[in-house]
């Protein structure tokens, strides 16, 4: 009974042994899948966070950049005939685009076909965004309309100073607005005081307007950059080498005129003067001949 019992005893031992150890070495089974998830995990997040850094950067980027209110110059010409339809294109091309990408701000167009006086102007707002794509629209509208580009600029001005100095300036009339309104609501002082605060916290405010509204136009400029394009008879090219010699020959008359009146002006004074000094002249040899 005694070697039954011992058998059952080290049998139960032998099954507890193994069990333990196949817990143990569940265990390390799954620390082992633990930390291979998290350096895969690891591995993984290294990327991202690099591309979070680099997405961060980008974000930072503009702020730092100088605000660039930027300015397009085109000239074209073309025969007089040809300058309202180009213009006219032209404008189609900045409405197709839609309002948040070009706008038309002016448009002018004078002059005789006949007389070869033709002009035009367009004025355009562009986002500055799209601005060199629209450029290059425009520029390709005119070749296939087979008209000459005869200037093409662009300018720009650094207005970020502008900016940041109007900001400041605004944030401190509105400190001024609150501490006056303060004095309002708590009725400290004379009634001369609160009067004066009143009228004071009405011209803070006026201020205010007009500061919040030159920047908006100064940004307005940094976010849609201005497009002037002007047209031109082509035969302004070829005027101006004949230019010098149209006024050269109309300066000819006016030469030749005041030769004449300087002759004329001569001729007055000589013709008195010469009929004096012939008669002086005779009188004397008449005395001389006089026997005496």
């Amino acid at each position: 009974m005694k070697k039954v019992l011992f058998g059952s005893c080290a049998l139960a031992l032998v099954l507890a042994g193994c069990s333990e150890n196949a817990e143990r070495q569940d265990g390390v089974g799954a620390a082992m899948e633990a930390a291979a998830d998290s350096a895969v995990a690891e591995e993984m997040a290294q990327p991202a966070a690099a591309a979070d850094d680099q997405i961060a950067g980008r974000a930072e980027l503009p702020a730092n950049m100088p605000k660039l209110a930027y300015a397009y110059g085109l000239s074209y010409r073309l025969p007089s005939d040809q300058i309202g339809k180009l213009m006219r294109s032209h404008a189609n091309l900045c409405e197709q685009q839609g309002p948040s990408s070009c706008r038309i701000v002016g448009m002018d167009l004078s002059g005789d076909v006949e007389e070869d006086t033709v002009r035009g102007t367009l004025q355009l707002a562009v986002a500055a965004s799209h601005a060199r794509a629209v450029s290059a629209l425009i520029e390709d509208e005119a070749e296939g309309a087979g008209a000459e580009q005869a200037k093409a600029t662009i300018g720009s001005e650094e207005v970020s100073k502008q900016i940041v100095d109007t900001e400041a300036r605004i944030r401190a009339r509105e400190e001024l607005r609150d501490r006056l309104l303060e004095v309002l609501r708590t009725r400290k002082g004379s009634v001369n005081d609160l009067v004066a605060a009143e009228r004071s916290v009405a011209e803070v405010n006026e201020e205010i307007d007009q500061t919040r509204s030159w920047l908006a136009e100064t940004k307005g400029r940094v976010a849609f950059s201005r497009m002037d394009i002007d047209y031109a008879p082509a035969t302004a090219v070829a005027g101006d080498f004949t230019a010098p010699i149209e006024g050269a020959l109309g300066s000819l008359g006016s030469i030749l005129g005041n030769i004449v009146a300087v002759l004329i002006v001569l001729l007055a004074i000589a013709l008195p003067t010469g009929g004096l000094v012939a008669g002086a002249i005779w009188l004397r040899r008449r005395l001389a001949a006089v026997p005496s």
